[in-house]
């Protein structure tokens, strides 16, 4: 029974440490994709740096990347700025690439 104990806390541990580096992969993909957007509407680096926060909430309404979608896509529509949906989501795919790449 000892080793089924010990095999259950390794799988644990593994587990825990599994969900924190897709939590820091997530976080820094959203560092990324509020840098493009940032740039895309012409803030400067504070600017920057309060909107990549605004993106970081923006995600933890719900699972998954639409609400980041949706909040990139209104701030988009709220600057007058046009760009199409696959576009946006390209550039979130490159992000969570690039952060995926970043963690090897």
């Amino acid at each position: 029974m000892n080793k089924f104990n010990e095999r259950e806390k390794s799988f644990e541990t593994k587990f825990v440490k599994d969900e924190e580096l897709q939590f820091k992969i997530a976080a820094r993909s959203n560092k990324y994709i509020g840098q493009w957007v940032g740039i895309k509407l012409g803030k400067n680096e504070e600017e920057q740096k309060k909107y990549i926060q605004e993106i970081i909430s923006a995600d933890m309404e719900e699972a998954g990347s639409d609400d980041v979608f949706r909040k990139v896509k209104k701030d988009f529509q709220v600057s007058s700025i046009s760009i199409e949906d696959s576009e946006i989501k390209d550039q979130m795919e490159k992000a969570l690439s690039r952060a995926k790449e970043d963690f090897k």
